[in-house]
């Protein structure tokens, strides 16, 4: 498996009661000019994206909540967006949005907080994917994944601010049959998190 070129994937973590603007989106994609923008915690907000500057745009809501995982991209997914099941948590039922990339699968996080719970939902979705496979997004995990067959490949920094505090490194990317030629933190906008942008390459 060869990647035509280097891709480009940013996943965010919005805030989504008063975070990161359509405007602060629009302004990261033309900057960056990712191939794949991943989003967590968006709403209803960030649907007019494609009409405002093209592109292909999916959001799935988490179940029973205003919010949930979406994503966009300059061209079209290969297949349609569909989503996985995984493990609710005591509050919130959590699902994965997969995209299809042609040469590789995508799939958008945001997994529970409890650091027992968080890792099975991992485990249930690595189990799923195909080899050639990205997990990537608002993982909640503190310290290692306990995934055997995927690389921690996103940045080491700093990504999410609870208060002047604390601070942890939430956002996440694991890949599987991909080489991670770099990665960073983006500014963070009127969200908690910062965004996450790696460039994949086979």
């Amino acid at each position: 498996m060869h990647l035509r070129h280097r891709h480009k994937v940013i996943s965010w973590n919005l805030l989504h009661r008063s975070g990161a603007t359509l405007e602060q989106i629009k302004n990261l994609i033309a900057h960056y000019a990712p191939d794949l923008l991943l989003m967590q915690e968006a709403t209803a907000l960030i649907d007019p994206l494609p009409l405002e500057i093209g592109g292909v745009y999916v959001r799935n809501a988490l179940p029973g909540r205003r919010h949930g995982l979406a994503a966009w991209s300059p061209n079209p997914f290969c297949t349609p967006a569909s989503t996985v099941p995984l493990q609710s948590g005591m509050i919130i039922r959590r699902i994965s949005q997969i995209i299809d990339m042609g040469d590789y699968v995508v799939a958008n996080v945001h997994l529970s907080h409890g650091q027992v719970l968080n890792r099975r939902q991992l485990r249930r979705l690595a189990s799923t994917l195909p080899h050639f496979a990205v997990i990537m997004g608002d993982c909640n995990l503190l310290g290692p994944s306990l995934l055997t067959d995927f690389a921690d490949v996103g940045p080491r920094q700093t990504t999410h601010y609870l208060d002047t505090v604390k601070s942890f490194r939430l956002d996440r990317c694991f890949v599987r049959g991909l080489i991670c030629d770099g990665a960073e933190v983006l500014d963070r906008g009127n969200s908690d998190h910062r965004p996450i942008l790696v460039h994949l390459s086979s």
